[in-house]
């Protein structure tokens, strides 16, 4: 018997929320942008207030039944573009702009589309297209070299065990195009004997995705043109999952909120300003409670 997944009744649970919306005190009005729009759990919380605004933006068009939801629901409080990070110095009309929100992670709902085959469970032809690209991951894993997936799974993904999944990956495809199910089996055929509380397929499929998103530049291009917009006293607030992006966030902020030269190599002379005052010096992290409730939210 086949059984369909209904993707609108997926529950998906925005992680940090209460920690979110308490950092950037929405509760005096203003203009804020969700720069991942998702399933809108960040913008719902912050439009309750009835003199807030949002401007959202999102790669993903597939939230398009809650994004129309949320324009008929409110107006022009609401404002929504199909658009990367690295764009959102291009918004325009931002008027009493007080905080910028990235989530870097992925919804619930878009891990169980069957479509964008983000999940090890998926079947079928790799994809992992988030929106607006210009390749999948079946085209990285059914066209590239050895020594080219060796690099984007170490590098990306961290994966140990790199260089021997590659070379299985190219014998596989000799006889015919490797598919999402075929992908999970060859690296589990490598981890088979490792015990581990993630799957063994999490740190390819992370480099896959990452490649396939062009997550990395679009994540360094979106904090540095949030400087463009934001103005003196705005919020920037950061939710990353996985330590490549963490230690990008990390160096990002702490490189530009401390009164210390970019290099020693400078003059003493030449002074670097501080561009933010860092509120919390270290990351928040999900309650137990939290956890309980979404597991997804413990990375």
């Amino acid at each position: 018997m086949n059984a369909t997944i209904k993707l609108e009744n997926v529950k998906h649970f925005p992680v940090l929320l209460n920690e979110v919306i308490s950092i950037i005190s929405p509760l005096y009005g203003g203009t804020f942008i969700d720069c991942t729009f998702g399933q809108g759990g960040y913008s719902k919380k912050i439009l309750e207030n009835i003199n807030n605004n949002i401007y959202a933006i999102d790669r993903d068009y597939t939230s398009i039944k809650t994004i129309n939801i949320f324009k008929k629901k409110y107006q022009n409080r609401f404002k929504f573009e199909n658009r990367k990070f690295s764009e959102i110095s291009n918004l325009e009309n931002i008027k009493d702009l007080k905080g910028i929100i990235f989530d870097l992670g992925y919804s619930t709902t878009q891990i169980k589309d069957p479509e964008k085959g983000l999940s090890f469970n998926s079947k079928g032809k790799l994809n992992m297209k988030m929106g607006l690209n210009n390749f999948s991951a079946d085209d990285i894993v059914n066209k590239l070299g050895q020594k080219e997936l060796t690099k984007i799974f170490k590098i990306f993904g961290e994966e140990n065990n790199s260089s021997i999944i590659s070379k299985r990956i190219i014998s596989f495809r000799k006889n015919k195009n490797i598919q999402t199910e075929n992908l999970v089996d060859i690296i589990n055929s490598v981890k088979k004997k490792r015990f581990s509380k993630i799957h063994n397929a999490t740190k390819v499929f992370q480099a896959l995705r990452i490649i396939v998103n062009n997550e990395i530049s679009e994540l360094i291009n979106g904090l540095i043109n949030s400087f463009k917009i934001l103005p003196v006293g705005g919020m920037l607030v950061i939710v990353t999952f996985h330590s490549i992006e963490d230690k990008i966030v990390k160096f990002f902020l702490k490189n530009y909120s401390e009164n210390k030269n970019a290099s020693r190599y400078l003059p003493s002379t030449v002074e670097k300003k501080n561009l933010f005052k860092l509120i919390n010096k270290k990351p928040i992290i999900p309650s137990i409670n939290e956890i309980k409730l979404n597991p997804a939210s413990r990375s």
